[in-house]
């Protein structure tokens, strides 16, 4: 029988914590999913999990077709193949917490693309921040990165309304590069304000360090230009609030490293979350 949703995790030498990841699907309220776990690094996981008591069998082990080849390639092994008609993204070292597929399911019995609110924890599961929180409402593509101004691999949507595929020439935003792809077919997101992912800052990850800057900038300005050359086809006032969004994110990456040598710990979140709202007055 076809779940109703496919939750899709790449996994790249993902012992650590993969066991976390698996065991938040396995808890959650809504039963009715499948479980894409992609290798990308060779390694038998099914044998992993079987060995820590985690298999299920809504679970789906595929490999990558290679080792090392990103997320990006990853995650389209999975969209290429499965054929439930919700997908959600759920990485390898982060959680969904019990309810998040129950609400995300309702929710799209009436919008195609359902975003939620984050727990960002350290990796040690210790709460660091909310981002998002707030009321439910629904989001034009030109409002969302302004009420998520994290990741956007919290994303559940409706593969027969809106899809697309994870831009693996770039290095980094690939998130919200795929969220403007779905945007072309579906107008509207709804955004669920109670944190329901747990995203994990991992010690010297591409979203948490200080040298990745120009990656993440590189990225960013390609989205900017994409958006001001049409290229995901969105009214002109959501360009406008996407790109002024971008151009304070750009604006925050060129000082963050500073920022961060003055205050060691310093969350992105924290460090663009006052410039945001200056933009905004």
């Amino acid at each position: 029988m076809a779940r109703t949703v496919a939750v899709i995790t790449p996994a790249f030498k993902a012992q650590d914590t993969l066991p976390a990841t698996v065991r938040s699907v396995l808890e959650q309220s809504q039963g009715d999913w499948q479980h894409w776990i992609i290798a990308d690094d060779g390694f038998d996981y099914a044998g992993f999990l079987a060995e820590r008591g985690l298999a299920d069998p809504r679970q789906v082990f595929v490999g990558s077709g290679g080792i090392g080849r990103g997320a990006s390639v990853t995650r389209n092994v999975a969209l290429d193949r499965l054929d439930t008609p919700y997908a959600a993204i759920l990485d390898a070292d982060d959680r969904l917490k019990p309810l998040k597929l129950e609400k995300a399911v309702a929710a799209l019995d009436r919008h195609g693309i359902v975003t939620t609110a984050l727990d960002v924890m350290t990796m040690d599961f210790t709460h660091l921040r909310h981002v998002g929180a707030g009321p439910d409402r629904a989001l034009r593509p030109g409002e969302h990165k302004w009420v998520s101004l994290s990741m956007d691999s919290m994303i559940v949507w409706d593969r027969r309304r809106g899809d697309g595929r994870y831009d693996a020439t770039m290095s980094n935003m690939t998130d919200l590069e795929f969220l403007l792809q779905l945007y072309r077919t579906v107008p509207e997101s709804y955004h669920l304000g109670t944190p329901l992912h747990d995203y994990i800052k991992r010690d010297g990850s591409m979203s948490n360090g200080k040298d990745v800057a120009s990656g993440m900038i590189a990225s960013k300005t390609e989205i900017l230009a994409r958006l001001e050359a049409g290229h995901y086809g969105l009214r002109e006032e959501d360009v406008a609030g996407l790109a002024g969004f971008l151009r304070t994110s750009l604006e925050a990456e060129a000082s963050y490293g500073a920022a961060l040598a003055a205050r060691p710990g310093l969350l992105f979140e924290d460090h663009i979350e006052p410039k945001l709202a200056a933009a905004q007055a």
